[in-house]
């Protein structure tokens, strides 16, 4: 078991679930959970597409995939919809991970070049079937300037 750190590696961003559709989907997030959409916008990647509800001070993203070969279209043929990931903001995070992995945790896509977009994945093989994305950004990781508002959503 790898060792505890002395402070809590983050704190709580996000939750990110896969959807086959967005637009199906925001029905019930809005409707029956009273969630207020904030934006609907294309990952950097041109991927998939996020929408982001807040829900008092809880922030729900909704993934749907653009492209067909991409991962999330991988992870919805496999699994369905559901939860994808959670989402800790996590400060000095090169460091943590270098830390983690001494530790023996996998961390997988790893992303340290581009300072818009820092992040990580802890795999669910080391974190008990959690998908687990740690990130570093200025501000909110559910809100970054990097993302392209789409004009559909």
């Amino acid at each position: 078991m790898p060792e505890q750190p002395t402070e809590p590696v983050g704190r709580f961003d996000h939750i990110g679930i896969a959807v086959h559709s967005i637009d199906d989907a925001r029905g019930f997030f809005e409707a029956v959970l009273g969630a207020r959409h904030r934006r609907t916008a294309i990952h950097h990647s041109g991927d998939f597409r996020i929408a982001l509800f807040d829900l008092h001070d809880f922030c729900i993203e909704l993934l749907e995939p653009i492209n067909p070969e991409g991962f999330l279209a991988k992870f919805l043929e496999r699994r369905g919809e559901g939860f994808h990931h959670l989402t800790l903001q996590t400060p000095n995070l090169e460091h943590r991970v270098e830390a983690m992995e001494r530790a023996g945790v996998r961390v997988v896509d790893k992303s340290f070049d581009d300072p818009s977009s820092i992040d990580a994945f802890i795999s669910p093989k080391s974190a008990h079937g959690l998908l687990i994305q740690l990130g570093q950004t200025p501000g909110p990781l559910n809100n970054p300037p990097y993302w392209e508002d789409d004009p559909e959503g």
